[in-house]
């Protein structure tokens, strides 16, 4: 943990030496968030940080840009996110060289201060989440509508496992964005991984529809497991958000929005073995996530500028088959989240 902070801000120190010899000023965010949970049916609840991201961007010079960003408090943890370089020859290609998030899934892409809800959708969380270190491309084009195309190799270790790691083969990831007329956007993107020694292959397509207040936006995902090692797995997420203005500009409120989601995935395995319940290559392949579908509603407070502040506040049902083993998390609940970004 203390590795992982020193390397943040020996990166943060490089960046402001280097912004001093180029007058390139960097950019520093932050996002935090706090919030209270409480499990109807357990009657039990927690307060929680569940982000507190610092992040530093910028330039130095026009055709290439830097980006390090850390979590002090990632589900409790010091985690390291992005650190890369991302070079732009000109304004349609783009190359991108360190640790990222992977081009995968419309909803996984989204930064905490972008979450249209307090807790991520399965997608998002357990089923398309992947960051690696690994190198990217991106190029734009017009076809009467722009296209954006990215694609990149990655190690399959991570940031803090890339010590020592040497591979014979390399997970990749590339999607497609095609900004359609009457405000309509679809994606498609592929990525293949082995988080062990079996391949992982899944395939993701959405849509997202935003016109003036009103936004609706659907994502399927499949996945696929090597040598039928464990059964293919399928995941939904469907929401639809309205924004209302409040007219009074002395109130604290600026804006309200009510919004409903329905999410599902199939049992879904991490693709990793286990036996007797540690990780072992003597082992097989679990459930590690069972089958559920959930259904969340709420309400959205935005909060006035400078600093963009949401309160979320969020009703949660999970709906499980009998047989099924919620986890502590993963059950009926109630959360209030007040998300800060600076």
């Amino acid at each position: 943990m203390r590795k992982r902070l020193l390397l943040f801000l020996t990166c943060v120190s490089t960046v402001m030496l280097a912004q001093e010899q180029t007058n390139y000023q960097p950019e520093v965010h932050g996002t935090l968030r706090g919030k209270y949970e409480y499990q109807t049916q357990e009657k039990e609840g927690r307060f929680e940080v569940r982000t507190a991201r610092v992040s530093v961007t910028g330039n130095v010079t026009p055709q290439v840009e830097y980006m390090a960003e850390i979590d002090l408090c990632d589900e409790g943890a010091i985690k390291m996110l992005d650190a890369y370089t991302r070079l732009k020859p000109w304004k349609t290609l783009q190359f991108t060289i360190g640790q990222m998030r992977v081009p995968f899934t419309i909803d996984a892409h989204r930064s905490p201060h972008a979450q249209y809800f307090a807790n991520r959708s399965f997608i998002a969380k357990q089923v398309g989440n992947v960051r690696d270190v690994g190198a990217m491309a991106g190029y734009m084009f017009n076809v009467g509508f722009p296209i954006n195309l990215q694609a990149g190799i990655f190690n399959g270790s991570g940031l803090t496992g890339q010590k020592d790691f040497w591979t014979k083969s390399v997970n990749y990831s590339a999607k497609a964005l095609f900004y359609l007329p009457f405000n309509l956007t679809m994606e498609t993107s592929v990525q293949k991984i082995k988080p062990d020694h079996l391949t992982v292959m899944m395939y993701d397509m959405g849509f997202t529809y935003q016109r003036k207040n009103f936004l609706a936006e659907v994502e399927y995902l499949y996945k696929t497991y090597a040598d039928k090692s464990y059964k293919d797995v399928h995941a939904v997420d469907a929401f639809v958000n309205y924004d209302i203005p409040v007219q009074n500009k002395r109130s604290l409120v600026r804006k309200v929005s009510p919004l409903v989601r329905y999410d599902f995935m199939s049992d879904h395995s991490d693709g990793i073995r286990y036996l007797n319940g540690a990780h072992s290559e003597a082992g097989t392949l679990i459930t590690n996530d069972y089958q559920r579908h959930r259904v969340t509603g709420g309400v959205t407070l935005s909060l006035a500028k400078p600093f963009v502040s949401d309160i979320r506040i969020n009703y949660e049902k999970y709906f499980y088959r009998d047989n099924a083993l919620p986890k502590v998390s993963e059950r009926d609940k109630f959360v209030v989240e007040v998300m800060t970004r600076f």
